[in-house]
């Protein structure tokens, strides 16, 4: 039978509710990407992960396991599942299952962003342990007085912090919280931008010129809501390369399949080969700037393309890139 939805709504309402986020992180799998970076603790403007990047191992972990359960007898147990969630985080068994190299692989993207922005002389701060997720996932599926709940106490901690200005690092923090928290939250007046408008508006120094082709798959909230379409190819061309756009770009892009990945992972599957078979009639080397497309286009592609966020494919070209440090 299909997965439950509620009682998987249920586990991230939760968790948001009694933990902070749907998929509570550990002090260490949440801040430990900055360690060694030497990053000021708060501030008024203030890199802003949502934590999003640092639970994709998680979140991996878990839309393999919805996979396997899908059609199952066992979907039946779900609700038990969020009862005992209720007191014990289920996200401490998803842990136990998390890949090494897809959280090497968020924490280098993470610390390019910073090698970036820094290169480019922007000063800012990190919240570390202080820092919400957005609460995303529960507004997207309709939760909305928990999400609006969450979005409070996001805002409330920001204020408490003296933050006027964060810096995003991927499509859906941004979209939270410059689009969605004003809706919910009375005068967020914090000003957000994500770090590849920071970039653009910057113009770091470019170190090497790639001069190599690229294929660029737009984050839909990017395109669509966010107007971040043109400062991404800048940023690449500026640095050598050559971009290249697949059928469906910009505002008209094609969804990864990332958004289904927990609740219906066979339709997201189906989705993310269209959106491969798409990309690869232009090339091999595709650029994202989402967590989510990369890990769906990734895991869609096989040996078919090879999938690089945009922050360490221009952490390649820019100085400084810290990923090596």
């Amino acid at each position: 039978m299909p997965l439950p939805i509620a009682p998987i709504l249920g586990i991230f309402a939760d968790n948001l509710r009694k933990r902070g986020s749907v998929l509570p992180l550990s002090k260490r799998a949440a801040t430990g990407w900055a360690e060694g970076l030497n990053l000021p603790r708060g501030g008024k403007t203030v890199l802003y992960t949502g934590q999003i990047y640092q639970m994709i191992p998680a979140i991996v972990a878990m839309s393999t396991q919805m996979a396997a359960l899908e059609n199952s007898f066992l979907t039946r147990y779900f609700g038990i599942g969020q009862l005992i969630n209720k007191f014990v985080s289920m996200s401490f068994f998803m842990g136990l299952t998390t890949s090494k190299e897809k959280a090497a692989h968020s924490a280098r993207v993470l610390r390019d962003i910073v090698g970036l922005l820094r290169g480019a002389g922007v000063e800012f701060g990190y919240l570390y342990e202080d820092e919400f997720y957005s609460g995303a996932i529960l507004h997207d599926d309709g939760l909305d007085e928990t999400f609006g709940n969450h979005a409070r106490r996001v805002a409330a901690r920001l204020k408490e912090k003296g933050v006027r200005r964060v810096i995003t690092v991927d499509p859906h923090t941004t979209n939270m919280l410059r689009q969605v928290y004003p809706k919910f939250v009375k005068d967020f007046d914090i000003e957000v931008q994500s770090y590849l408008e920071v970039l653009a508006q910057a113009n770091p120094e470019v170190m090497a010129s790639a001069n190599k082709e690229v294929i660029v798959h737009d984050s839909c909230l990017y395109a669509r809501y966010e107007n971040v379409i043109d400062q991404p190819r800048e940023l690449l061309r500026a640095a050598g390369l050559s971009v290249r756009e697949p059928a469906l770009s910009a505002k008209s892009t094609h969804c990864c399949g990332g958004p289904l990945e927990s609740l219906f992972p066979a339709e997201a599957h189906r989705i993310s080969n269209i959106r491969v078979e798409q990309l690869a009639a232009q090339g091999k080397n595709v650029v994202t700037m989402c967590p989510f497309c990369w890990v769906n286009l990734s895991k869609a592609a096989g040996d078919r393309l090879v999938v690089n966020d945009i922050a360490n494919t221009l952490a390649a070209c820019h100085r400084p890139s810290v990923s090596s440090q």
